[in-house]
């Protein structure tokens, strides 16, 4: 019986934190909005990324300036406003680059 609840807790913990993690409407994952200063890293992101050339979860344009519109982000090295890792399986969300109409697909 203590097998059987843990089990169910365990799946129930793990899946309300992904259903959780992304959300389109409010362009935010894990209450940091999906756009502004970024920074890539190797460890310790903030999320993780698949860049994908179909079905993405979020459209984003790289630019130089005034990165506040959702999709919008600005590359830097340093005081960014989030971090992320790119991954190849098992992102938080997938990502395609784009030159224009940048955001929620």
């Amino acid at each position: 019986m203590k097998n059987l609840f843990l089990l169910l807790f365990c799946c129930l913990v793990t899946f309300s934190f992904k259903a959780d993690s992304l959300k389109l409407d409010k362009c935010e994952c894990n209450n940091i909005p999906l756009y502004g200063k970024v920074q890539f890293v190797e460890s310790f992101p903030d999320f993780k990324v698949q860049f994908v050339e179909s079905f993405p979860d979020l459209k984003v344009k790289f630019v130089d300036f005034f990165p506040n519109e959702c999709g919008k982000w600005q590359i830097v090295d340093d005081f960014p406003d989030f971090k992320v890792q790119i991954v190849e399986y098992f992102p938080d969300f997938k990502v395609e680059i784009v030159d224009d109409f940048p955001g929620i697909p």
